[in-house]
């Protein structure tokens, strides 16, 4: 059964998904920097690192939320940069930050569902997903979507919260995500769900090496992973 955030109220995952970013999307930018101490723009600094060999013209952002991760991917100069959420709240977030820091027209973003991506097969030369695939109603249908867009030599960067397995960090991990991330983001957000949606979804979320397993089945080669900070978060690469 799939992990959704409101369990008392009917709907797939992905209409509550959706609704459950549209209720956060004014505090969400806050909460990640806040409730990670700022670890997440390092995790997401490695991760353009690793895809700037690729020197990608063309880069599409998935669950691109406020954008945050298309600004970091600036960083690599390409032409043009797509971002796609099915949260217009998030978006609207966005297209203000963007137009606040003037990159509107090399960042353009715009409602789409990872699991039917409104674009053509072969037509991007980089995609990004930051903490976006473990929210995908059918992940290895997403993930198909994303190999299908992509150009043949293109890379797939995937960012993503993991498990830590080592003491103490495990323990560790799993008393903070069970008890403090939960109150704090709801006193923060007003919805009494969504950081408790958000370990729920982490702990049912196939890391490692099998998420790479799914990688592979719907295409992707010379795939790898690289953890981060003890194992709270991984990022994945694959190529077409």
């Amino acid at each position: 059964m799939a992990v959704v955030p409101y369990k008392d109220q009917s709907g797939d995952k992905k209409s509550q998904v959706a609704t459950m970013f549209n209720n956060i999307a004014g505090k969400y930018d806050f909460l990640n920097h806040f409730l990670s101490a700022g670890i997440d723009i390092i995790w997401r600094r490695k991760a353009v690192r690793l895809l700037a060999p690729e020197k990608p013209k063309l880069v599409l952002d998935i669950a691109t939320g406020t954008a945050d991760f298309a600004i970091e991917t600036l960083r690599l100069n390409p032409d043009k940069i797509v971002g796609v959420d099915i949260s217009e709240g998030m978006l609207a977030v966005g297209r203000e930050k963007l137009a606040r820091k003037g990159l509107s027209d090399k960042i353009e973003l715009q409602y789409g569902d990872s699991e039917n991506l409104p674009f053509e097969e072969n037509s991007f030369d980089a995609i990004t997903v930051a903490f976006g695939v473990r929210n995908f109603e059918n992940l290895e249908k997403g993930l198909a979507e994303m190999y299908r867009v992509l150009r043949p030599g293109g890379t797939a960067v995937v960012l993503e919260f993991s498990k830590p397995r080592s003491f103490p960090m495990k323990q560790l991990y799993q008393f903070y995500f069970r008890n403090i991330l939960p109150v704090v983001g709801k006193i923060v957000s007003k919805d009494n769900a969504a950081y408790t949606y958000l370990p729920e979804s982490v702990q049912a979320f196939p890391d490692g090496q099998n998420f790479l397993n799914i990688y592979q089945k719907v295409g992707f080669r010379s795939t790898r992973w690289h953890s981060l900070t003890f194992g709270i978060s991984s990022i994945y690469i694959g190529k077409k």
